[in-house]
C-alpha cells in the first residue's frame, strides 16, 4: 500500500467527521449523567433516579438481567470508584471505560480530521463490542450461579 492510499484511508471527510463527532458526543453522553446520579449503594437500581421502572426482567423472572448493575457501574467508574463499578457490573464497567477513552478520541480524531493512533475498522469494533457483551454475560452467568455480584465481586 502506498503512503496515499494509507494516507486517503486515515482521513475523515465531511460526513465521517460528523460521525465520528456524533459518536464521540454519544459515548460521553452516559457518562456526563453517570455523572450526576448517586450510585445506589446495594450495586443496581441507579437507573431509578431518571424515573425508571425497577429491571423488567428481575420484576419479572427474579433474577437480575445482563445488564443490572451498569448504569451504578457507570456511576462508580466517573466517581473513580473501579472497586464499586466491577461489584456492580463488570461488563458495564468494560463498557464505561470504552465511552472515558473512546469519546474523547471521536471527538479529537473528528477536530483534527484524521484517526489519530488507530484507524476503525468494522470487523475491529464488532469484535470489541462482541468482547464487552461477552464480559457482560459471563459476569451474570456467575453472578447468577454463585448468587453474588458477579466477576468483580
Amino acid at each position: 500500500m502506498t503512503n496515499q492510499e494509507i494516507h486517503s484511508k486515515t482521513r475523515l471527510f465531511g460526513r465521517q467527521r460528523r460521525l465520528a463527532a456524533l459518536l464521540g458526543v454519544g459515548l460521553l453522553c452516559p457518562l456526563g449523567l453517570a455523572a450526576v446520579l448517586h450510585p445506589n449503594g446495594c450495586g443496581y437500581g441507579t437507573h431509578q433516579q431518571l424515573g425508571l421502572p425497577p429491571c423488567t426482567f428481575e420484576v419479572l423472572f427474579g433474577r437480575p438481567c445482563p445488564s443490572c448493575g451498569s448504569t451504578t457501574a457507570f456511576a462508580c467508574l466517573v466517581r473513580g470508584h473501579v472497586g464499586a463499578a466491577l461489584r456492580a457490573n463488570v461488563g458495564g464497567t468494560v463498557f464505561a471505560g470504552l465511552c472515558v477513552v473512546a469519546g474523547p478520541w471521536l471527538l479529537a480524531s473528528a477536530a483534527r480530521g484524521r484517526w489519530i493512533a488507530w484507524t476503525p475498522s468494522g470487523p475491529w469494533v464488532a469484535v470489541i463490542a462482541a468482547a464487552i457483551a461477552g464480559v457482560m454475560v459471563m459476569d451474570w452467568v456467575i453472578r447468577l450461579w454463585c448468587g453474588g455480584r458477579g466477576m468483580g465481586g
